[in-house]
């Protein structure tokens, strides 16, 4: 599958039955990035029916990824993929996340506030008959759990969409240690011993660039990530410390 979609010009990651191709295009070429992958998928599934698979056209979505002027001046609302009509989508999930077409995370940091004051809501009538250990444990599994899933893709967001994160991970801390809503945060948190949403991604971050450089993780991030002094040919005032 990887050699059909490299000779059409497309990138391909597989996870498990998900497969997802990718393909850069400027708005002018757009028809004929769009004819490259029809192109590229109708050979991939040739390549599966032999060995008696299929994709699944009804299931496929499409999203055009861009600044909101690049975007909308892209006259190209479906694609005929294996005889189906695909519509252009304005979001799409990958992996758990909801990745919507300027890259914002606006809609999974939306998602991801719902769902943690919905667990809220049916975490509070129980918590009074529980311990602060099990309240803790409990908040851990149904709360923290969804603000730090790949929480690495929030480093660049807006600070209104962090605040947001930070009012869910605020509300799971006052439920767990039984504080006024009008109580101060930081010493909450303390209490909780938990780092606000901002120093979990960084925190995230720099223990992911920590692996990298020790040779822990895939290669894909450690040929990413190298020191500062080994990447500068001319020297630098900041090459002098190792970061």
């Amino acid at each position: 599958m990887f050699l059909i979609a490299a000779r059409h010009d497309l990138r391909l990651h597989i996870y498990g039955t998900d497969c997802q191709v990718y393909l850069g295009t400027s708005v002018e070429d757009v028809r004929l990035a769009v004819s490259k992958f029809a192109a590229c998928v109708t050979n991939i599934n040739a390549w599966l029916s032999v060995s008696r698979l299929r994709l699944h056209a009804a299931k496929t979505q499409l999203l055009w990824l861009g600044s909101s002027q690049l975007v909308d001046r892209v006259d190209c609302q479906d694609v005929l993929v294996l005889g189906t009509r695909v519509a252009i989508s304005d979001t799409t999930h990958d992996l758990g996340v909801i990745i919507d077409r300027e890259l914002s995370l606006t809609a999974h940091v939306t998602a991801v506030c719902r769902s943690g004051y919905k667990q809220l809501h049916q975490l509070r009538p129980v918590v009074r008959s529980l311990s602060m250990n099990a309240t803790k444990t409990l908040v851990q599994a149904f709360i923290s759990c969804r603000l730090d899933y790949c929480n690495s893709l929030l480093f660049s967001i807006t600070d209104g969409l962090l605040r947001r994160l930070q009012s869910v991970h605020n509300t799971a801390a006052h439920l767990v240690t039984g504080a006024c809503r009008c109580d101060h945060i930081t010493p909450v948190l303390r209490q909780v011993h938990c780092l606000p949403v901002r120093e979990r991604v960084l925190f995230k971050i720099a223990g992911l660039v920590y692996q990298s450089l020790a040779g822990a993780p895939p290669a894909y991030l450690a040929d990413d990530c190298c020191l500062l002094s080994h990447a500068c040919r001319r020297r630098l005032r900041s090459n002098s410390n190792d970061i």
